[in-house]
């Protein structure tokens, strides 16, 4: 689907990629396309002549190719076929040589290393895949990993470390998907059948306390007294009003924001389901992203630390609930949101489940779910805040 322009020069960006939802190929520029699956998936494609015949050649999905490295990419085989080679070919013969999960885990993240604007990311992901992981299967070829490898890393950690595993299992999937797209791999992803093979967590761990969504109306009026600075307060109400996590909000950048379209656009890369997610905003939240701006950090961020070019602290809304004395966390404020969903209003299941970005595990209604609900959305939002209101 192009923009109407007959021949496009980098007529994508970030901002409008995270926007695009209807299935359809997308003109960058110089044969590069980015295309939107009916699931919602996205992939880059680069259509151009291979030796006289015009050829598809597929570059990988978004979650994996950045804009700016499917652009690198697109030129480093365009400039092939134009002397005379054949991109497609080349590609082949570079897959012969399969890399070890290890190897593959290490290019997956230099890869990432430019996203993640925490330079811990990287140390995490290293030494977590360097203690958990690589001693278990870190030397087997990534195409040959399986369900049970997976299971055999995982296993020890499980029921002891809850919230390690959790991120680990998350990582052994990104490095599998990052195989599958890079040509390594082909099937689906070994890491989604590994929960049938562990033990159930028992008791409350893993949960995160909640307040009553009867509550939150009064709590929301003790926030302008918290002696705390003034983003560290306009970002828990704007967390509440928009039922997100708390790393979306801490991060959150003032180009992912349209102000007069009433539209807060996370990027993939911060949601937790690896899927942007458009979040409607009320008119009291858009009131604390004009407070915000008001006080001109001249930051990027829309919540800042104390060092402009620097996000919040994780610990910044616990801090701030300890001192109202709450026994609750920041995440159970989305509980608290489902709740008086669930009670108080008559909106359908599905648009509260993507109210939260929640991922659909029906892989059916996965594939047809084609659109975000948008619109049903943003009347469900407007009934939190004004319920917030009184």
């Amino acid at each position: 689907m192009d923009n109407g322009r007959r021949h496009p020069q980098k007529a994508l960006t970030p901002l409008k990629i995270n926007s695009l939802t209807q299935p359809g190929r997308y003109a960058d520029g110089n044969g590069l396309y980015l295309v939107v699956d009916p699931s919602g998936a996205k992939r880059w494609v680069l259509r151009t002549m291979v030796q006289g015949q015009r050829r598809d050649i597929g570059l990988g999905g978004l979650r994996l190719v950045s804009l700016a490295e499917a652009r690198v990419k697109a030129l480093e085989y365009r400039r092939m076929a134009r002397d005379g080679g054949n991109p497609i070919e080349a590609r082949r013969q570079a897959r012969l040589t399969v890399p070890t999960f290890e190897d593959a885990a290490k290019q997956t993240i230099e890869q990432h290393r430019g996203s993640w604007r925490n330079a811990k990311s990287v140390t995490a992901w290293t030494s977590t895949m360097a203690t958990y992981v690589y001693p278990v299967f870190g030397q087997k070829a990534v195409d040959q990993v399986e369900t049970a490898d997976v299971l055999r890393a995982l296993s020890p950690i499980w029921l002891a470390k809850p919230e390690t595993a959790r991120r680990i299992r998350r990582r052994i999937a990104v490095v599998l998907d990052w195989a599958k797209a890079a040509g390594y791999r082909t099937g689906d992803n070994p890491v989604e059948g590994v929960d049938k093979g562990l033990p159930r967590h028992t008791g409350k761990r893993g949960h995160f306390a909640a307040i009553p969504y009867a509550n939150v109306p009064d709590f929301v009026r003790k926030i302008p007294g918290v002696p705390t600075n003034a983003f560290a307060r306009l970002g828990l109400e704007f967390l509440i009003l928009t039922a997100a996590r708390t790393n979306e909000v801490l991060r959150a950048e003032w180009h992912e924001v349209d102000l007069e379209k009433a539209v807060w656009t996370v990027p993939a890369e911060r949601m937790k389901a690896g899927r942007a997610q458009r979040v409607p905003l009320s008119d009291r939240a858009i009131a604390l992203l004009r407070s915000a701006q008001e006080l001109g950090s001249g930051s990027g961020y829309i919540f800042p630390g104390r060092k402009t070019d620097e996000p919040m602290s994780n610990m910044v809304f616990l801090m701030m609930l300890r001192r109202l004395g709450a026994k609750f966390t920041a995440h159970g404020f989305r509980s608290a949101f489902r709740d008086w969903a669930s009670e108080c209003t008559n909106f359908p299941r599905e648009v509260c489940e993507m109210a939260l970005a929640h991922s659909i595990k029906d892989k059916t209604e996965a594939a047809y779910r084609r659109g975000d609900l948008f619109e049903k959305r943003r009347e469900l939002m407007t009934a939190w805040s004004n319920y917030i209101a009184g």
